[in-house]
């Protein structure tokens, strides 16, 4: 029986919602970033009324673990680990990265994607991704936040385009500019959860899923703290 599987995201800017039943994909999105605790519930109910399902019959729950804002990690996590404790839903954290890279594939059929979101403090969120023949991302750049000017010292060229995906690349074209790479820009801005659905499927089709105590964030900055579980050590 094909996976049901509910994905949200608050990690950006962007607030999204997909429920994946089978090959059919019902999403909502906006870009909304001061709204993410006044939307993403009202999108969960519009997808799953109009998949006439319920969150009990789904089979897991994937949020955006991340990196992104801080407070919009922290909403998506907390709405989804009460979702899924209320269902009895194992958790999938997919990475806002590897999510965009998906939405560069998506939408121009990108293969080779490098991922910056604007971090603030003078950093970008990085990440670069290879498209695999079976449909999953290999990655080439670990994810990590980074001063942009950087990044030159830390990359080799090649001889690949790199579809260019996320905020950062209009926050700092200058510093991003000096890199060695070939690129060619995408429409991707933020990570969308129709995307994160489709790795999430990938993931639970390989028995990658956490339960609700176990599913936590990704802020890559080891300056904040995340208040965990009562139990969690």
């Amino acid at each position: 029986m094909s996976a049901k599987i509910l994905a949200i995201d608050t990690a950006t800017e962007a607030c999204s919602v997909a429920l994946l039943v089978g090959d059919k994909l019902y999403s909502r999105s906006e870009v909304a970033p001061r709204d993410h605790t006044k939307k993403i519930l009202p999108m969960v109910d519009e997808v799953l009324k109009e998949a006439g399902l319920t969150l009990q019959e789904l089979d897991a729950l994937a949020f955006g673990r991340g990196p992104g804002s801080f407070t919009g990690v922290r909403i998506g996590i907390g709405i989804a680990q009460g979702l899924a404790f209320g269902a009895d839903l194992p958790m999938i954290g997919v990475s806002t990265l590897a999510a965009m890279a998906q939405g560069a594939y998506r939408t121009q059929g990108a293969t080779h994607v490098a991922c910056a979101i604007d971090a603030r403090m003078s950093e970008v969120y990085w990440g670069r991704y290879v498209r695999q023949a079976d449909g999953s991302w290999q990655t080439v750049d670990e994810e990590c936040v980074i001063p942009p000017q950087a990044l030159a010292d830390n990359i080799a060229a090649d001889a690949q385009t790199w579809a260019t995906v996320g905020t950062g690349w209009d926050a700092y074209p200058q510093e991003l500019a000096t890199l060695p790479l070939t690129i060619q820009s995408s429409e991707v801005l933020y990570p969308q959860a129709q995307d994160m659905v489709i790795l999430a499927k990938q993931a639970f089709e390989q028995g990658h899923t956490v339960a609700v105590e176990d599913s936590s964030p990704v802020y890559l900055r080891d300056t904040v703290a995340w208040k965990k579980l009562p139990g969690r050590e």
